[in-house]
């Protein structure tokens, strides 16, 4: 199978809604990163992404549509909390998790009774849904346990020859996943940080918001299985004074072991690093969050090993860019 970069042009968009609509699967841009679509209520497509994906069948999907309408085609008994939330948060980088409808197929939602449902902000993604007409599940849109795409090219790079079409939005504005909230419950839960912070969700609920850790069980994407990593061994600092110093003494230590480390580092800390490797991350921390997963991938095709990154502090997004360098590096801290 040949795969095309379709630009977002009105006949591309129905071309590929027209693709869904023959039970087949799709990329496509959001806000967040890019997704891999199918018909939500089709089976068959839906495993399709799996198998595209190399996904395990017990990592649920989060489903996309562009109208609280398109939220009670799969959901149910949604709380006047959660229609709070859908009303000041979405369209946006929010998914909140529901009670799911019957007719919904189990492997969407991994056998579980709940869903996660969002609404995209992204102009081009709003326009595809539209033109689908149909609910559409999508998880991000490269292999399995690789950093999320960004852009056209990383989904290329990842599924060329799996999927016909992917769909370009230019690079997304936020770079990681979307928050997901579960709702479905007496209390709400945050089960992952994303674009929308826990700050903001706290304000909105009046209240505060439990933050679920780890499961067993994968309630949601990036739970349970290995997320986000290149092939170099990422590690990342602690967020505190002498972050800098000990980032500098471990790249030093790496380069006389003969590998070959760059350091992720926040726009106002580069001269620190003198003439060391470094990928320069913007000036604040959004910037941060936008280039981490192109920035990972960039690490790769340069033929670096080691991943040095830069903590962060915990709070607004800065708890999602904590969440995908544990991820990515699998906790390993220095």
């Amino acid at each position: 199978m040949q795969t095309l970069i379709l630009d977002s042009k009105e006949e591309n968009i129905a071309k590929c809604a027209r693709y869904i609509a023959r039970g087949g699967v799709v990329a496509f841009p959001t806000e967040t990163v890019y997704g891999l679509g199918a018909d939500a209520f089709n089976a068959d497509a839906v495993k399709e992404i799996f198998r595209v994906k190399g996904r395990p069948s017990d990592n649920p999907l989060i489903v996309h549509v562009c109208s609280a309408r398109g939220i009670r085609e799969v959901a149910e008994n949604i709380s006047p909390l959660a229609e709070k939330l859908i009303s000041e948060f979405m369209p946006g980088a929010l998914t909140l998790v529901l009670k799911k409808k019957k007719g919904l197929p189990d492997c969407v939602t991994a056998g579980l009774d709940t869903v996660g449902v969002r609404m995209p902000s992204n102009s081009v993604c709003r326009e595809f849904l539209r033109a689908c007409g149909v609910p559409i599940c999508a998880p991000s849109a490269n292999t399995s346990t690789k950093p999320s795409p960004t852009c056209a090219q990383h989904v290329y790079d990842d599924l060329y020859g799996k999927i016909p079409y992917v769909l370009d939005g230019g690079e997304c504005e936020i770079g990681l996943e979307s928050t997901i909230l579960d709702v479905s419950g007496a209390a709400p839960r945050l089960l992952r940080a994303g674009g929308i912070s826990k700050e903001a969700l706290e304000k909105a609920c009046g209240c505060s918001i439990e933050v679920v850790a780890g499961n067993t069980v994968a309630l949601c994407p990036g739970m349970k299985y290995k997320h986000y990593s290149p092939k170099a061994e990422v590690l990342f600092s602690a967020y505190y004074g002498g972050m800098s110093e000990r980032i500098a003494e471990v790249y030093d230590t790496l380069v006389l072991s003969g590998k070959r480390p760059v350091i992720l580092c926040a726009d106002f800390n580069a001269e620190k690093y003198g003439e060391r490797k470094m990928y320069k991350m913007g000036a604040d921390y959004r910037a941060y969050a936008r280039l981490l997963f192109a920035s990972l991938r960039r690490a790769d095709a340069e033929n670096y090993d080691t991943v040095l990154a830069e903590g962060v502090p915990s709070d607004g997004i800065g708890a999602a860019i904590i969440n995908r360098l544990v991820k990515s590096s699998g906790g390993k801290i220095i």
